[in-house]
């Protein structure tokens, strides 16, 4: 029986690409705890909410650029993500500015 499987080599892991995950993870892991400590320390309010929208923007571009492997494709297909999604960060702006202006007219 293991006659069969004699010829099958084990190929020994890229370390530059372990190293990068390993420092992606890093950064998230960061990023994360961040965002922990502002959670529990700022009060609410527009500030705190545009250090969320920002911190999530930064672990976005990561887990899009390493994990999903859009960092090394060509630039063309970048930008075509990446100008629908600077529109819909303009929307969330947009939304949270007026959600403010009408809550204080309501209240």
């Amino acid at each position: 029986m293991s006659e069969e499987f004699s010829n099958i080599k084990v190929q020994p892991a890229d370390k530059d690409k372990v190293r990068n995950i390993i420092r992606v993870a890093i950064i998230l892991g960061i990023v994360t705890t961040i965002e922990f400590i502002i959670a529990f320390t700022l009060n609410s309010g527009v500030f705190r909410t545009s250090l969320f929208v920002g911190l999530t923007i930064v672990k976005a571009y990561y887990i899009v650029s390493e994990f999903m492997h859009l960092g090394h494709e060509v630039k063309s297909l970048i930008w075509s993500i990446l100008i629908p999604t600077l529109f819909v960060i303009w929307l969330i702006i947009a939304l949270i500015y007026e959600g403010g202006a009408i809550y204080d007219v309501r209240f």
